[in-house]
């Protein structure tokens, strides 16, 4: 049985991740190993049966409406499996990760790792914790041309978590350019000018300096 594995690529929007997970499950292809391809139902920007880069790059994959389906769907030669935009998936995802990486499966995947407030998304970060290899990736930031790692939703303010689309929702930011909606915990850190951060005192913790 061949070593099973974990593997998350991450960043903001237009950070290259879905085309980083292309390039990496052709060259698997190439190499003559089994791979099967799954996207979230509710990625339906550019094709349904398709994972898609926004530079036009495309596998095709299978929609599946939750992470339980990756395991009714998989076929018993399947070596390698591809996991496109994670975040849209339950937290159940995390556990299918580790067991097919478990039975000897070669899991990548590419999801976005910090929402529109600049936070993280659980999903993401616990695949990154557990993954063998993680890598993030930089786009280019809209306004200022810097690296950016953030993803500013433009548009009028929504609190939906999740909304999905692409240049006419989101824009690529550094964090100089980034503007944290109000309901970010990162908007009373961008607006603070003082150097004090107010650190909450936790019940159980003991202040080992005194």
């Amino acid at each position: 049985m061949q070593k099973g594995s974990i593997e998350i690529i991450v960043g903001s929007m237009f950070s290259g991740k879905t085309h980083e997970l292309i390039r990496r499950l052709r060259l698997c292809a190439i190499a003559k190993k089994k791979v099967q391809i799954f996207k979230s139902c509710l990625d339906d920007r550019y094709k349904h049966s398709s994972i898609v880069s926004h530079d036009g790059a495309e596998l095709e994959g299978v929609p599946v409406r939750s992470s339980s389906q990756i395991l009714e769907m998989l076929k018993s030669e399947t070596q390698v499996v591809g996991i496109d935009e994670a975040q849209f998936f339950d937290p159940g995802i995390i556990d299918i990760c580790e067991l097919l990486a478990n039975k000897g499966i070669r899991v990548i995947t590419a999801g976005l790792d910090l929402d529109y407030r600049g936070m993280p998304f659980e999903i993401t970060a616990q695949l990154m914790a557990r993954a063998e290899t993680a890598t993030k990736n930089l786009a280019i930031c809209t306004i200022c041309g810097e690296d950016a790692h953030y993803s500013q939703r433009l548009g009028a303010p929504s609190t939906e978590r999740v909304v999905v689309g692409a240049t006419e929702t989101y824009q690529a930011r550094c964090r100089r350019c980034f503007e944290p909606p109000a309901d970010s915990p990162l908007s009373k850190l961008k607006n603070n000018t003082t150097t004090q951060v107010v650190i909450p005192a936790k019940a159980g913790m003991t202040n080992f300096c005194n």
